[in-house]
């Protein structure tokens, strides 16, 4: 048992999300903790700084489930969102606007934002992480191929960085590699020690 499980034993942990990958990415740092998930919105001032949204959109999913909350629980909520050129690349509507993405992508450097939010003690307390990722070229027929392949329909910016497009597309990466797939178990292992002391 590492550390932080033997920590956070007295808790019950709460995973507000619906993503595979953050159960199987907070897996690797705690052992046990149940899943909830809720339809959220996720609608944000357009006068936001861009660096703050992730952040923001995590805590506005905490805010929903802090009344819920009870006395032993700890709540864990995130938000990933791609950056190009100061331009939020959401989740594709189809193929057609995957396929823009990726295109758009290709041959360029871009921003991974990752919000969390902790409900501990009643109360809320947040951080977001960043990483810069660049792709290498990508050919028409390789954006087409992986997109009927991979369906990244559910991903912010149509890519996953742990499938196909990871493995051959990405040339470099400065940061968190978990915070591309949706958490960023290095910051959060951290704050839950601090927040446990």
């Amino acid at each position: 048992m590492n550390l932080l499980n033997e920590k956070i034993s007295d808790y019950s942990v709460v995973l507000a999300s619906k993503s595979p990958r953050r159960r199987e990415l907070l897996s690797h740092i705690i052992t046990d903790f149940k899943i909830v998930s809720a339809d959220i919105n996720e609608e944000f001032s357009p006068h936001l700084k861009i660096n703050g949204i992730a952040q923001h959109i995590a805590e506005k999913k905490a805010n929903f489930y802090l009344e819920k909350v009870k006395a032993n629980e700890i709540y864990i909520t995130a938000d990933t969102i791609v950056i190009l050129n100061n331009k939020i690349l959401g989740k594709p509507a189809d193929e057609k606007d995957a396929f823009n993405m990726l295109k758009s992508l290709s041959d360029k450097s871009h921003l991974v934002h990752t919000g969390v939010s902790i409900i501990f003690n009643k109360k809320i307390h947040s951080f977001y992480d960043e990483t810069k990722v660049t792709f290498y070229p990508l050919s028409n027929e390789e954006i087409k191929d992986y997109i009927n392949r991979c369906q990244p329909f559910d991903k912010a910016g149509s890519y996953g960085i742990q499938d196909w497009m990871g493995f051959v597309g990405i040339k470099n990466m400065q940061g968190d590699f978990f915070n591309v797939m949706g958490l960023p178990l290095h910051k959060l292992y951290r704050k839950l020690n601090w927040l446990l002391g």
